[in-house]
């Protein structure tokens, strides 16, 4: 009935018999339509991969993720051991007390906190405190906090290719943006100069960047030398960051920004992670920042009366997979899986005749259709065999946010293929699917 117009609406009425409770809810729904004004703004659509979502459901008949279908537009990992590359087993339970049926701090459970920090010490030579780390429900809500409490003379830099969820974040709490260009020009790695460009700018402005790091959907990174350099550039005056730090485990060897940081207290750098990819538990909805202690309170603040807390036994569970040995293992077991994958995928693409832009983190290809080629209609006839892909202008950051038919995005011939929820033994079946609508497609539009 929610496709129906009103005029077809009333002769299904009158033509049909219908239970009196089925018929209630059928007018009141109308009524609800034609007559009610919603108070929660207008043009709020969802992340542009659940569109795609929503399209291959109506043409598939099945929901994305089913046994049977093909999940290469997700961006979750496998979240079973990784036992090839000597992954460890995953929490099957958690232990919850009397006590962690409290109210959680508004900043974080103090276990996890320190557990963090002990992370990063260890690792990346940090010298971070709890004061230093606030956890969130997920990374997502950490990076639209700090974007929600900017102040008015910051302007966000962020790279025309980047992760679709920042726009509409961004688009929600009403950032002040521009975009960096990111193209076959420039390897879709734009340099780190080109964020902190103040050409254009008064005297006022500051700058804060968006950047993921290895990149969605790019896989390109940022490490050694040019990572310290965007950090040194990030640490003056009047600039600042937010480095996305999300698929930090999968890169040669792992990365963070937090390594060259020199001091995080008198800085605006925030570094955002999750146990959503590396620890390979995005169902526990499990996040942090890490920021200068001035501004880690602000964000708890807000908790205290924007979020509450973040559950307990989601925090105990994070911890477990903190665990000194485990996350070595887990470190070494991310890195070896997920760079075999990238390279046996990458090698069959090229193969088929796409152009593959990918760096050397991640798990997504990022790649390019021959002229003639379009990512919506390749997406269209993916959809039939259970697959799908995420089309390349949902990563575009130069987009309007509203739909708008006259616009054409740069990123029309390519798109993203994930390999992160991939099991080792679909690859035969996946690169015979992609071959065979990638030849049938071609064949069809005249392309050789």
């Amino acid at each position: 009935s929610s496709h129906f117009g009103s005029s077809c609406f009333e002769r299904f009425l009158g033509g049909h018999r219908l239970g009196s409770a089925m018929a209630l809810r059928l007018s009141l729904r109308r009524v609800a339509q034609t007559t009610s004004r919603s108070f929660l703004a207008d043009g709020v659509p969802p992340m542009g991969i659940y569109e795609t979502l929503y399209a291959f459901k109506d043409s598939y008949g099945r929901f994305m993720g089913e046994q049977g279908t093909h999940p290469w537009s997700q961006g979750f990992p496998l979240t079973t051991p990784l036992t090839k590359f000597g992954g460890p087993e995953l929490p099957s339970s958690v232990e919850v007390t009397w006590e962690d049926r409290f109210y959680p701090k508004a900043w974080g459970h103090p276990l996890l906190r320190q557990t963090i920090c002990d992370y990063y010490n260890e690792y990346y030579g940090s010298k971070i405190v709890p004061e230093n780390v606030m956890i969130f429900a997920g990374g997502r809500p950490g990076i639209a906090a700090i974007l929600a409490f900017l102040k008015k003379d910051v302007q966000v830099r962020i790279s025309n290719a980047e992760w679709p969820a920042y726009i509409d974040i961004m688009t929600a709490v009403g950032t002040d943006w521009s975009v960096v260009p990111c193209n076959k020009e420039n390897g879709f790695h734009p340099s780190n100069s080109s964020y902190y460009d103040r050409t254009t700018l008064n005297a006022k402005t500051h700058l804060m960047p968006i950047i993921s790091n290895p990149g969605n959907p790019t896989g390109h990174a940022r490490h050694g030398e040019e990572l310290e350099q965007l950090v040194r550039l990030a640490e003056e005056e009047k600039n600042g960051i937010l480095l996305d730090e999300a698929y930090e485990m999968y890169h040669s060897p792992s990365v963070s920004g937090i390594q060259y940081v020199k001091d995080l207290n008198n800085s605006n750098v925030f570094l955002a992670g999750a146990c959503t990819k590396g620890l390979q538990c995005p169902g526990i909805r499990i996040g942090w920042v890490i920021a200068s202690k001035t501004n880690v309170e602000t964000l708890s603040n807000w908790s205290s009366f924007g979020m509450g807390g973040v559950s307990h036994p989601s925090q105990l569970y994070a911890a477990k997979l903190f665990e000194p040995e485990r996350v070595r293992q887990q470190r070494q077991a991310i890195e070896k899986h997920y760079n075999w994958q990238r390279e046996r995928y990458g090698e069959a693409f090229e193969k088929m005749g796409l152009k593959v832009y990918t760096g050397n983190g991640g798990f997504y290809h990022w790649m390019e259709l021959p002229d003639g080629l379009n990512c919506m209609e390749l997406n269209r006839r993916l959809f039939k065999h259970g697959a799908a892909i995420l089309e390349g202008p949902g990563c575009d950051m130069a987009r309007p946010h509203a739909k708008d038919p006259d616009y054409v995005s740069p990123y029309t011939r390519f798109f993203r293929f994930s390999f992160g929820p991939l099991l080792p033994e679909t690859f035969e079946s996946d690169i015979k699917i992609m071959s065979q609508v990638l030849e049938e497609y071609k064949r069809d539009a005249g392309v050789a």
